[in-house]
This record gives structure tokens, sequence and C-alpha cells, in this order.
């Protein structure tokens, strides 16, 4: 008989880590979910959805390390925010301070990536942030709420063309267009602040948000994310379109999405990165 799976949860802050456990229990029964929080950032009802949960500052991976083994933990997963404020104030631990300096640069790509390193080290493999989780990625085409006409779909295709560019170079994954111009770039500022910059400038007039991944995104730490707050904030800004990456972007709550969608006439499309536009 085989040993049931032992999953540390990496918890950030929003949605998406209740919706991870929820997907876990449904296909694979018996399985432990052990959930390393953080103060200031994770749901503080996730301990209630774990098999086992510890508090912790940023930055305190001997800490978190020592407690999955003590749990049992063989795999992790890392999902949620953590507010770009936390990642400039850190307090690390040794373990943390090690790493800090040996990366080149800072920024969230290698420090998650020598985090899920360093945890390989001791036994933990770090899973796709997307484990369990594929009914959550849209294929190719009309997503939900209103279709696009002939002009979203060119701004469609412009708009994921410039934030292929732009995510190459590690400066966003995020743009916002209007009929063939950037009114923004996604930068550290985060999503929602680059939409409401986008919607002043386009006056929210068939704005259009655009959002991909990365050409050799790490998807055991940084998947796209689109979720009710996401929603919430382009019909604030005005944006009527959301172009995501098919299959690359993870799309929380689906059902109350949907329904933000048709109350805001908010159309979200899905991009093939290979074949364009699918429709």
């Amino acid at each position: 008989m085989s040993q049931p799976r032992i999953i540390g949860i990496i918890a950030g802050d929003g949605v998406y880590p209740a919706t991870f456990i929820a997907a876990a229990r449904r296909q694979c029964p018996g399985v432990k979910l052990v959930v390393a929080a953080f103060h200031g950032e994770t749901d503080t009802q996730i301990a209630d959805q774990a098999d086992a949960a510890e508090w912790f500052r940023v930055a305190q991976l001997g800490k978190m390390i020592r407690f999955f083994h003590s749990e049992g933990v063989t795999e992790a997963v890392m999902m949620g925010q953590i507010s770009p404020k936390n990642l400039f104030d850190l307090r690390p631990d040794l373990r943390v301070l090690l790493i800090l300096a040996r990366v080149k640069e800072r920024n969230a790509e290698t420090l998650f990536g020598a985090i899920a390193d360093e945890l390989g080290k001791e036994g933990i493999e770090v899973l796709s942030a997307t484990t369990f989780l594929d009914d959550h990625l849209p294929a190719a085409g009309h997503v939900c709420g209103p279709s696009f006409g002939k002009r979203q779909l060119a701004d469609a295709d412009f708009g994921f063309r410039i934030a292929k560019e732009t995510s190459a170079h590690d400066i966003g994954q995020s743009v916002v267009v209007r009929h063939g111009t950037v009114l923004a770039v996604e930068a550290f500022e985060g999503t929602n602040a680059c939409i409401r910059r986008g919607g002043e400038l386009g006056r929210g007039k068939d704005v259009m948000l655009v959002k991909v991944s990365k050409p050799n995104q790490d998807f055991r730490f940084d998947v796209p994310v689109v979720g009710p707050q996401t929603l919430e904030t382009c019909a604030a800004a005005g944006v009527r379109g959301i172009t995501i990456e098919a299959k690359r972007t993870l799309l929380l709550e689906k059902e109350k999405v949907a329904e933000l969608c048709a109350k805001h006439q908010i159309g979200i499309h899905a991009l093939d990165a290979v074949g364009g536009v699918g429709r």
C-alpha cells in the first residue's frame, strides 16, 4: 500500500492557496496538506483548511524547512502573492542571507528560484504551481463575458506581442492597450496599478488588459493569475476586455469571474502563443 502524499504549501495572499487545497482534496484522496503561512500576507482562515499550519515572517526559510521536515513534507508548492514592500523589507535568516549573497539580480524569479533550489537540497521537491489546477487553465478562444469584436481581436494580438517582449526582459507580464497604442506596462507596482494607470490614460474607452506568461516561465512559483479582484479593478478603470494566454494563465473563482464579466460587460479571451488568437 502506497504512502499518502504529504505536500507543503508556501502560501501567500489571495484565494490561490485555498483553491489549490480544494483541488488537491478532490484529486488526491488521503493527501496531507501542510501550510507555511506568512504574517500580514496569508488569509488567516487557511489554517482551518490544512492538516497542519505554522506562521512565519517572510524570509524565515530555515525555520520553514524545519517545520516541513517535522511534518514529513517531501513535495511543496509556492502560491499566492507576497507584497512587494515585504520583499524589500526582509529580515532574512542566515539561510536567506546566503541566498541573497549569491544571486546577481534580486527579482522574484531569482529569489524564488533560489529558494526552490534550496528546498530541493533538503529533499523537498517544488512542484508546478498549477498542480491539480488544469481545469483552471482556459483553452484558446472565448472564455466568458461578451465576445471580442474585430477591433478587440486586433488589440489582443497587438498587446500579446508587446507583453511577450516586456516579460522576456523581466519588466512585467501585463500591458494595457487601446487601438494599437500601449497605455501602460506593468512593472514593480503590480498588475492592479498598471490597470488603473492604463484605464485613466485610455479614459475608459475600448481599453484592454493583456496578461501573458514569460517565454521561459518557471511555473513552480510564478503563474499569471486572473481572479475577481482583477475584474473589479478592470471595471473601476473602465477596461472592457481581458486577454490571457491559453493554458498558461490561472483563472481563479471561475464562477464569480463569469458573474462579474456579465455584470460589468467585460470579455475575457485566451490566446495561443503558437497559433495566435483563438477563434
